[in-house]
């Protein structure tokens, strides 16, 4: 065929399938009075051995008409002309049988008044009913068949191995073959389950255990490994993506349950992230306790261009405030998200405030010109080495800021006011542990006597945020190596920063004032295993494509972080995930004056009596700078 006949059967294909689109209702209704006109019409041949009389006949086609009115009527009420037959479901057959069943219920009445049943064959009923249900439930069936089987000759399909046969796994397998976009060709489920091995499901063969991957995966020719265990725990995935570390195959997941609010969870398989490595259960927040807090109320929060910062402003636009103040000193950081609450966030009002919570007249003009009613405090100088090198700054913005921040809000009359703390401040070894851990004293302090609900929120290393060690080991993975870890043994506590944000408010809601609450991070994680499962997740061998080198650890790192201090007690709270700390009595007089002596001393940058001062204060064993644990 030459290239003008192939571009006009092109062009006809195209024009039918554009035809049969915009009149896709008229087509089904059609399709739909065939299909109960060759039924009705059938009945009498199958009842009559393919032999009606000619009266039988004029019986057909005399009712026949009725017929179709009553069955359209309630097939439209049933929904019947509106769901898609590629996607037909248990749901659509109960359907077409409840549709037939009154509509076959209904003819016989009629029959029986207008015709009466003199000389009608009864059993036509029955066989028109089941000949009608079989007919529209099998063509369906068809369709989604034929929409399975055919896919565009363009695309590539993956060899793709799905771990997990449960429902997730399954859900997998008919969404693939229903959307031929998704590019999935899956060879094998993978499954832990010994009652399921060698059974099929969708024709999809359960092949082994997560121990058989890289054998399996080398055998079938595998290009991609699928991990379909949404509700799975971090240890479980951590250990699965250790069979999973093969040349050139990449890994993927599907997200995670708690991560859809509402409507059903759509299977798109997504590149696997940092947190699917914490495997946490839904955190069960209550909603109305944090609705009450926010709702109506204008909210501050410092450090709003930060990790936790823009999180906390994102989830609190959820709530209905009828403000937010983003502070903060990194303009840039502030304008991203601004461009991001006009596009997801247009119904909320919030106002920009660049500057530094340092600055007392800067604080005094925000808390009369905008009366907030909650402060939110995540400003503060985070990273260990670099405060451990500059504890006049650590003492300036972590200390003097958060003080003044602090004051500003009991003379203003804030109604709450949470400082995201951190579990460095628990027997600080380092200067930035340290100042967080007097800035929760004197929070403790000024809340005894304060009508402000003052509260502290500690938890451990936030994955993903710009501080934590994920963006430098994807920087390093990407410049092609070394990645460097402190030490093999160095753990940490990790939460993602949409739980830690949830917590927070949480915890914000159920404070009465005082208390210093510890948010639940489950087990630490090692740092090492970290790096090696980012290794994994970039299609890279370790030792082979990129290293690891072991840097030692850093002024003021501990091995393992603690959560509470040697003088607390953990109690609970009515929130599983929340615990709360009982400290012992702050003198709130003492500390002011020790406050004011790091003050001086900061303005004169006495570093040496900075470390010493500040060692007093909290008991700490805290080092000098420049000396390793």
């Amino acid at each position: 065929m030459d290239a003008g006949g192939i571009t006009v059967k092109i062009g006809f294909f195209s024009g039918l399938k554009e035809f049969a689109r915009m009149n896709r209702r008229g087509l089904i209704v059609g399709t739909h009075l065939a299909l109960i006109s060759v039924a009705y019409l059938g009945a009498y041949f199958l009842r009559f051995e393919f032999c009606p009389s000619p009266d039988m006949v004029l019986i057909a086609l005399k009712t026949l008409p009725f017929l179709l009115i009553i069955k359209v009527f309630l097939f439209h009420r049933c929904g019947l002309f509106v769901g898609l037959w590629r996607y037909v479901s248990v749901e659509d057959i109960w359907q077409i049988l409840k549709a037939n069943l009154f509509s076959t219920i209904l003819f016989v009445f009629f029959v029986v008044f207008v015709f009466g049943l003199s000389g009608f064959p009864r059993s036509v009923f029955v066989l028109d009913w089941g000949l009608c249900i079989g007919m529209m439930t099998s063509i369906r069936l068809v369709a989604r068949m034929v929409r399975a089987k055919i896919r565009p000759m363009k695309q590539i399909q993956k060899r793709t191995l799905v771990i997990g046969a449960g429902q997730a796994g399954v859900s997998v397998v008919r969404e693939s073959r229903q959307n031929p976009d998704m590019n999935l060709d899956i060879v094998g489920f993978i499954d832990d389950d010994p009652a399921k091995m060698n059974s099929t499901v969708y024709g999809v063969k359960i092949l082994g255990t997560r121990k058989d991957i890289p054998a399996l995966a080398e055998k079938l020719g595998v290009q991609q490994i699928l991990i379909a265990i949404p509700s799975a725990k971090g240890e479980v995935i951590r250990d699965i993506l250790a069979y999973c570390e093969l040349p050139g195959i990449g890994v993927k997941t599907l997200p995670r349950l708690d991560q859809f609010f509402t409507g059903d969870l759509q299977i798109r398989p997504r590149e696997v992230r940092p947190e699917d490595l914490l495997g946490r259960e839904a955190v069960g927040l209550n909603f109305e306790e944090i609705r009450d807090t926010i709702k109506g109320r204008t909210v501050l929060v410092t450090g709003a261009g930060g990790s936790i910062g823009s999180e906390l402003c994102r989830q609190i636009a959820r709530f209905s405030p009828e403000k937010i103040i983003l502070f903060d000193h990194n303009e840039n950081e502030v304008y991203f998200l601004v461009v991001q609450f006009q596009v997801k966030f247009p119904h909320v009002q919030f106002q920009t405030v660049i500057g530094d919570i340092r600055d007392v007249g800067l604080l005094r003009r925000v808390f009369t010109r905008y009366n907030p009613s909650v402060v939110f405090h995540a400003a503060a100088h985070k990273h260990v080495p670099l405060m451990e090198e500059n504890p006049s700054a650590a003492v300036k913005n972590n200390i003097l800021g958060s003080r003044n921040l602090i004051y500003a809000s009991s003379h203003y009359g804030v109604e709450r006011f949470v400082l995201i703390s951190t579990d460095k401040a628990v027997n600080p070894s380092s200067v930035m542990g340290m100042s967080k851990r007097i800035a929760e004293m004197i929070l403790q302090a000024k809340a005894s006597k304060s009508r402000t609900k003052f509260m502290a929120v500690r938890f451990g290393n936030v994955l993903g945020s710009a501080g934590s060690v994920v963006p430098l080991f994807k920087r390093q993975i990407e410049e092609g190596g070394p990645i460097t870890v402190t030490h093999p043994e160095a753990c940490r506590y990790f939460m993602s920063i949409s739980e830690a944000a949830s917590l927070v408010l949480q915890a914000a809601a159920i404070g009465k004032g005082g208390e210093v609450f510890v948010l639940d991070m489950g087990e630490p994680i090692k740092i090492l295993d970290i790096a090696k499962n980012l290794v994994s997740f970039s299609g890279l061998r370790l030792d082979k494509d990129i290293s690891i080198e072991f840097t030692g650890l850093r002024p003021g790192e501990k091995l393992v972080e603690d959560l509470l201090l040697n003088v607390e007690k953990d109690g609970v709270t009515r929130h599983e995930k929340i615990f709360i700390t009982k400290p012992g009595r702050i003198g709130h007089l003492k500390l002011r004056f020790q406050v004011k002596d790091l003050d001086r001393l900061a303005r004169i940058m006495a570093e040496d009596e900075i470390v010493s001062k500040m060692k007093e204060m909290v008991g700490s064993p805290a080092q000098t700078p420049g000396k390793s644990n």
